[in-house]
């Protein structure tokens, strides 16, 4: 039986994961320090004798190589990040500390232990910056990350290939677009109008809305990830992505409509406003996934009008997960 060490394992994309895992029939122990952002009640109800716990910040080298010696995984997926990029421009030392020391310090730890392990490190396709026009961004694209948050994900994407080079470790590195979907904390666009629409609140949007982005249910992502430790080649970056572009304006209008099509009465105060855009944001992000879906044999599963369902229904049946947040960690920034 493979054994698994998922970290930041109680966030959003982390929790999908170790579900996904265990209903394989995996091990997985889960290394995450619980910040703001981690959730116990991501994975509230898993009681299996293949999953475990323990409260363990990456930034930990000795921690980490003790665990690695206690329990001696296969493989490595890495979530543990700060991710909002709202937060990153308000204070990037965080950012800093978890993305890249943090990662580092998970190298460092990985090339001491004494066995094989495979590391799948997950990045952003925030690292090649503003894709304009009609271009898809390929794994070959040059980084020009815009904001503290993607130049921190790209810095910790160049220690990982560092590290496979000199060092010779086992790693493959992840390049996802935008997830959504069940566990998502309401820093995070869909989760946060969502979260507004529940509670009768405006519906902030930066500028006009027009900001392209492209979507990838969670689930999605997690099975990819899977099929890059089994059959990704080392050393080598895959982009994973649904080729799903929307504007940010749509995706708010749709999350709306999912609403009124299930007959739920929306407050007064449910309206769209349009605020100040942020500093440096990028104005389009897409990915070119073709590696991953030829050589792989990978295709995501989920459409955006199944997924958005799909998300809204776990967050109708889950505000229970609201009510465990302090509001001030998912204020609107500027």
């Amino acid at each position: 039986m493979k054994r698994f060490i998922v970290t930041g394992g109680y966030g959003f994309i982390g929790s999908n994961l170790i579900k996904l895992l265990l209903k394989k029939n995996f091990k997985v122990f889960n290394i995450d320090k619980l910040s703001y952002s981690a959730q116990k009640y991501n994975l509230r109800g898993v009681k299996s004798k293949n999953y475990f716990f323990k409260k363990v910040d990456i930034n930990n080298k000795k921690a980490i190589i003790k665990i690695l010696r206690k329990y001696k995984p296969h493989g490595i997926f890495n979530l543990a990040a700060d991710t909002h990029v709202d937060r990153s421009i308000n204070d990037s030392s965080n950012f800093i500390k978890n993305n890249i020391l943090g990662v580092y310090n998970l190298l460092e730890a990985i090339k001491n232990y004494d066995k094989k392990i495979r590391l799948i490190h997950v990045s952003t396709d925030e690292v090649y910056g503003d894709i304009l026009g009609s271009k898809r961004s390929s794994e070959n694209f040059p980084y020009t990350p815009s904001s503290p948050y993607s130049a921190s994900k790209a810095s910790s994407d160049h220690l990982v290939n560092a590290y496979v080079r000199t060092h010779k470790i086992d790693a493959v590195i992840s390049n996802c677009s935008n997830n959504y979907g069940p566990r998502q904390f309401p820093e995070k666009l869909i989760p946060k109008m969502i979260y507004n629409i529940l509670n009768n609140k405006p519906l902030p949007i930066y500028s006009k809305g027009k900001n392209l982005r492209e979507w990838i249910y969670v689930n999605d992502h997690c099975d990819a990830l899977i099929k890059l430790f089994f059959k990704g080649r080392s050393g080598e970056k895959y982009n994973i992505g649904s080729g799903i572009n929307c504007s940010n304006i749509f995706l708010v209008k749709k999350i709306l409509k999912s609403f009124t099509d299930r007959r739920i009465k929306i407050g007064k105060k449910v309206k769209i406003i349009f605020v100040k855009d942020r500093p440096g944001h990028d104005f389009r992000y897409a990915l070119n996934s073709n590696k991953i879906k030829k050589k792989l044999k990978w295709k995501p599963k989920i459409n955006l009008n199944r997924g958005i369902s799909k998300t809204v229904d776990w967050y109708i049946k889950n505000q229970k997960y609201f009510k465990k947040l302090n509001e001030k960690n998912f204020s609107y920034w500027w």
